[in-house]
């Protein structure tokens, strides 16, 4: 299935004195982009057809990829000053670069890259900004046994702030952690039905214009996972994110050897 990436956002949150020329995709986890790490974990599982809906710092992230290194990420073998790449990372990626605008909204994004899914009938959908292990080939498997003409990943609450039960009087009754609720969020994963664009308006959103309604409808199909779930909408979040990938922390990458393969 083709993958559609919204990463045309100011990335307010992640923004600062330092990276305020870098689009929030772009900023580094490891040697690598943000981005690539969501491109790379659909690319494990077979999808490699992407469709990038380009807005804010779009120069930044065409350069990127029109000037790719793949040695920076790939072994390789250097003889008589040529290259031999041992493996490659993009080679059999297609990636279509559409401006979507600067100030639109992501179901708005969405509409304006409709023409390049090719009338695919269900298609994958990122915010460009989330790292998960989630196993995309059951979220898909059960997105279609469901029925639902659309599906989000859900995870636990990650708020560290605790809720409290208070009397008018003001008496403390309870104090709940949040993370312990009976609640999910929006996990930022999509998969998604062209029947979703018959509910888009112009200058839509996919959650409040698609998702709500078809909940109500009973069409909305919610994929629980409680594994490795890390956002990276702030610079307090990417920076976690990276200096766990120096530890060599990293649970989202599943297209790494495990241990047993490499010993192998």
């Amino acid at each position: 299935m083709k993958v559609v990436l919204f990463c045309g956002g100011y990335g307010m949150r992640m923004r600062n004195d330092r990276n305020d020329a870098i689009p929030k995709p772009m900023q580094m986890v490891g040697p690598r982009p943000l981005l690539w790490h969501v491109m790379h974990y659909y690319a494990h599982f077979g999808h490699k057809e992407f469709i990038l809906c380009l807005g804010y710092g779009a120069e930044a992230i065409k350069d990127f990829f029109l000037d790719y290194r793949e040695a920076e990420s790939n072994d390789f073998v250097l003889h008589a000053n040529k290259i031999e790449l041992l493996h490659s990372d993009i080679s059999d990626w297609s990636i279509t670069f559409v401006d979507t605008g600067l100030e639109s909204a992501i179901g708005e994004r969405l509409r304006r890259v409709r023409q390049h899914l090719g009338g695919d009938e269900h298609f994958l959908a990122n915010y460009a900004d989330v790292l998960t292990d989630a196993p995309l080939d059951d979220v898909v498997a059960k997105f279609h046994e469901s029925g639902a003409a659309a599906s989000m990943l859900v995870v636990p609450p990650q708020s560290s702030f605790h809720c409290v039960n208070v009397a008018d009087n003001g008496e403390v009754k309870e104090i709940i952690p949040v993370s312990r609720l009976p609640v999910w969020e929006n996990g930022g994963y999509f998969v998604l039905s062209d029947e979703i664009f018959d509910y888009l308006p112009a200058g839509g959103d996919l959650v409040a214009d698609v998702c709500e309604p078809l909940a109500g409808e009973g069409r909305l199909f919610g994929y629980r996972h409680e594994g490795f779930w890390k956002p990276a909408d702030t610079f307090k979040e990417r920076a976690e994110l990276d200096a766990n990938y120096s530890r060599g922390i990293r649970p989202w990458m599943v297209w790494e050897p495990s241990p047993e393969e490499h010993s192998a």
